[in-house]
């Protein structure tokens, strides 16, 4: 089965295997005559990348590249990519990448018409007010990773290296106008880094499943992200080069990424600032969180996540039959078991616990979680103690 179709929600999404061609005409589609390209640096490096910008400049679209960001972006890294944009005069954003580009090129094109300064558009309050709408430029978005889900998201996450913080960066005009979803450009991402988006896309689906909020739409969405999680991460690890695993799994990832406008939870409350502080890969540190924040929301979440096993087919459908699948996955998939395996000590726990308290994310968490909790959570999770 080939997985292809012209979608709609929540923006205009163009899926389907060899759709990259489309791209000249879907940025003039936008209105974009000279598109700034937004990749990372490892990206920019790539062939893939080089072809993307060939089909730009034989349709003659004038393009130049911006790349100079890190894996987990700060706000200078944003600040620079305004002054290219601004320097060359550009009218649009291309975004090609996973979370990280597509985060920065999002807010690139958010910031290259504003006075104000990143950080006052953070989403707090009616912060997205103090945004002049008018000085947001387009933003198509090209995903390279099935993950994040960025390219149908309204938001941006930017460490504010000053505070030490990941800040969210949100205006309803972020979401990119045109969404490029090609499955053949997530083809050559390495097995770890396919194991580790796609937990984020599961954990994305999962949180706002298990969320206390009221949302019907998103409760669909997010069940069915699920299942495609089980049924096709196992196969796109398996073998990188199995198109329709990597075509699920980009669906599963723009599925968890509009699902979660029902809220996230603890796990991304802590990921967060592990990701601040540590510089960790963000879904690896969700996937290597995620069981330990289950048991301790398991109060909350028993019934929820038995439906859920039930819709999965799971031989057990209850929690333990649930959990079960989440660690035997983790497992295949080559996912450390405790934070301590990929570097991360003790001795933050205490700062890591206020700072997850204070995240937006443990708002939409099933059961009040006190930054003593995230402490312990931490705790459990660095030293393997379900």
């Amino acid at each position: 089965m080939q997985l292809q179709g012209n979608w709609n929600y929540p923006t205009s999404i163009r899926f389907g295997a060899g759709r990259a061609v489309e791209l000249p005409a879907l940025c003039r589609e936008l209105g974009m005559r000279r598109p700034l390209l937004v990749t990372d640096p490892g990206l920019a490096k790539l062939p893939m990348l080089a072809r993307l910008r060939s089909l730009l400049s034989d349709a003659g679209l004038e393009t130049a590249l911006f790349s100079d960001m890190r894996p987990n972006p700060v706000g200078r890294d944003v600040d620079a990519g305004v002054a290219a944009f601004r320097d060359g005069r550009h009218d649009g954003v291309v975004a090609v990448g996973g979370g990280s580009a597509l985060d920065v090129g999002k807010a690139i094109a958010l910031m290259s018409g504003q006075k104000r300064p990143l950080w006052d558009f953070e989403d707090v309050g009616d912060n997205w007010l103090r945004v002049d709408p008018a000085g947001v430029a387009p933003t198509l978005a090209v995903p390279t990773t099935a993950g994040t889900g960025s390219e149908v998201g309204r938001a941006s996450l930017i460490i504010d290296e000053a505070a030490h913080r990941k800040v969210i960066i949100f205006h309803p005009s972020m979401l990119p106008k045109l969404v490029l979803a090609d499955p053949e450009l997530t083809v050559g991402l390495p097995p770890a880094l396919t194991a580790a988006t796609g937990v984020d896309a599961l954990v994305h689906n999962l949180e706002a499943f298990c969320s206390p909020f009221y949302h019907p739409i998103a409760q669909g969405v997010a069940l069915e992200g699920m299942r495609l999680a089980h049924d096709w991460l196992p196969a796109a690890h398996a073998d990188g080069g199995n198109l329709e695993a990597r075509a699920q799994m980009l669906s599963c990832s723009i599925m968890g990424a509009t699902a979660f406008q029902k809220g996230l939870g603890g796990v991304h409350a802590l990921a967060h600032p592990i990701g601040a502080v540590f510089d960790t890969h963000h879904g690896l540190a969700n996937a290597v969180l995620l069981p330990y924040v289950l048991v301790r929301n398991r109060p909350a979440i028993a019934e929820r996540l038995s439906a859920a096993a039930r819709y999965l087919g799971l031989a057990d459908a209850s929690f333990d039959g649930f959990l079960t699948w989440v660690l035997q996955l983790r497992a295949g998939l080559g996912i450390p078991h405790t934070l301590a395996e990929i570097g991360i000590g003790a001795d933050a726990a205490t700062d890591i616990g206020r700072m997850a308290k204070a995240d937006p994310s443990d708002g939409g968490n099933p059961l009040p979680l006190s930054a003593d909790d995230y402490r312990a959570i931490f705790l459990a999770a660095q030293q393997g103690r379900l």
